[in-house]
């Protein structure tokens, strides 16, 4: 076997040494070892993880052509780091990592006609002024569809990405809305259709921006009188991808602006890619004529991973740090934080970090208590039923008590605080809290919530029932 990993190492080099210049040759390969060759896997050992990190940020692609050459397109690499024992045994410890095999997407050309504001006439048969434009994609080439796993909570949202991808512009899905909850992966959904698209078509012009930042340009174009060069730029654009979407709520130029840009890009068979927290349904403060075009294409939903899929995410951060963990561990993490993967991946972070920098083994013991803090310093997902619940137990009584259109004074006031902390803690529109809480309407809720405020200020009895429930929530 090692035969064979030095045969396909020693063809690499002969192909690197073609291609770079001596000194780094020297630098950066000749201390590589080949170790073992399994299923098209080379593993090779470097010296340090700096190493490995510089042959990642600058030979990457080298590598990958050179591998790709000797095993075919599957071939994959994967880094041995030795590393000094840190815990007292004689032996050193490696570190596995595998290649990620990207590079940085790099900046895209336009060449956009340079429109004249001179009155005199000019020579027809002078080509109009082209500049040359260079755009940043603002793709983040770590968020791919290699390390968005799939499960039965992504299923949908992931294979509509992929159809996207292989042919934007050019399926149903235009526009493709991806909406969940917070940490789910929506953000690293729309890097991944954004990173695949890039590989398939270099030449298209792929652009990821959050609303927030496109509501600021806006605004500053409005200021400088360039809102026509804003409109025109953006539809320019082959695959616009806007994250969180939601933030456009109650900007009327920003969503006037969009609808144009939006209008321009479908129009052309251009590709829309929207991330949001919440269904268009749900979406309050946004144009009928915006959300009726959110609905044109699909709206796919990200929900929370069962888990299996946990467990998987987990294996999968694990393998990509080069870090080994017992079984027990893995299961003990996916089996006591739920609702949100970057709250998954954290712990499992705070591990490595835990056992690093503090020289302890990893043990069961170590994760509970990892895990514990971690799960009491998040802000657990609250429902609009579980707020219902308690502020009911609270007040002593039951909850279609609670809901029911009785005017006595002290239900009354439960059902405004059940209202206020739903709107504080749910990211629910007003007039789904409403439906909610016996069926009122947006305008009840928004009252509900003004009256909360205004007894906290003068009622004494009133503050301290907020403060009871707000630790209860907290």
């Amino acid at each position: 076997m090692s035969a064979t990993a030095n045969s396909v190492w020693k063809n690499c080099l002969a192909f690197i040494q073609d291609n770079i210049q001596p000194q780094a040759f020297k630098t950066w390969f000749e201390p590589i070892k080949p170790i073992k060759l399994t299923d098209k896997a080379l593993s090779i050992q470097v010296p340090s993880k700096f190493f490995y990190e510089w042959l990642e940020e600058h030979y990457v692609k080298l590598l990958k052509v050179s591998l790709t050459r000797e095993l075919g397109t599957n071939a994959k690499l994967i880094y041995v780091i030795k590393m000094e024992n840190k815990y007292g045994n004689k032996e050193p410890f490696t570190e596995q990592i595998p290649s990620s095999n990207r590079t940085a997407v790099g900046p895209q050309e336009l060449d956009v006609p340079i429109t004249s504001k001179s009155p005199e006439l000019k020579n027809p048969f002078v080509i109009p002024g082209i500049r040359n434009i260079k755009i940043e994609s603002q793709l983040n080439p770590n968020y791919n569809f290699d390390n968005f796993l799939e499960g039965d909570s992504n299923r949908l949202a992931r294979s509509a990405g992929m159809a996207v991808a292989n042919k934007p512009g050019g399926t149903s899905f235009n526009p493709l809305l991806v909406f969940g909850g917070v940490g789910l992966g929506k953000t690293h959904l729309a890097h991944a259709i954004g990173v695949e698209i890039k590989d398939k078509y270099p030449e298209k012009t792929v652009l990821y921006i959050s609303a927030e930042k496109f509501t600021q340009q806006y605004i500053e174009s409005v200021k400088k009188n360039t809102r026509n060069d804003f409109i025109h730029f953006y539809q320019l654009i082959d695959v616009l991808i806007i994250d969180d979407v939601q933030f456009l709520s109650g900007k009327s130029g920003t969503q006037d602006v969009f609808f144009h840009i939006f209008n321009h890009l479908h129009q052309n068979g251009k590709q829309v890619i929207l991330t949001s927290d919440k269904a268009p349904v749900d979406m309050q403060d946004i144009e009928q004529r915006l959300l009726s075009r959110f609905k044109w294409g699909l709206s796919a939903e990200l929900q929370s991973p069962d888990y299996e899929t946990r467990v998987s995410i987990l294996k999968n951060k694990l393998y990509r740090d080069g870090v080994e963990m017992p079984e027990e561990i893995v299961d003990h993490v996916a089996k006591n934080i739920k609702t949100n993967i970057r709250e998954l991946e954290g712990a499992i972070i705070s591990l490595i970090a835990q056992s690093s920098f503090n020289k302890r083994e990893v043990t069961l013991e170590l994760a509970q208590q990892v895990v514990e803090k971690f799960v009491k310093n998040t802000k657990r997902e609250v429902s609009i039923d579980y707020i219902q619940k308690v502020v009911s137990d609270y007040f002593e009584m039951d909850v279609a008590t609670l809901q029911s259109k009785t005017r006595k004074r002290h239900i009354v006031q439960a059902r405004q605080l059940a209202m206020f902390f739903a709107k504080k803690f749910t990211k629910a529109s007003l007039a789904s809290i409403g439906s909610q809480i016996g069926k009122r309407d947006h305008a009840t809720v928004l009252h509900a919530c003004k009256t909360v405020d205004n007894l906290a200020e003068t009622d004494k009895q009133f503050r301290k029932y907020i403060e009871d429930l707000n630790k209860k929530f907290s």
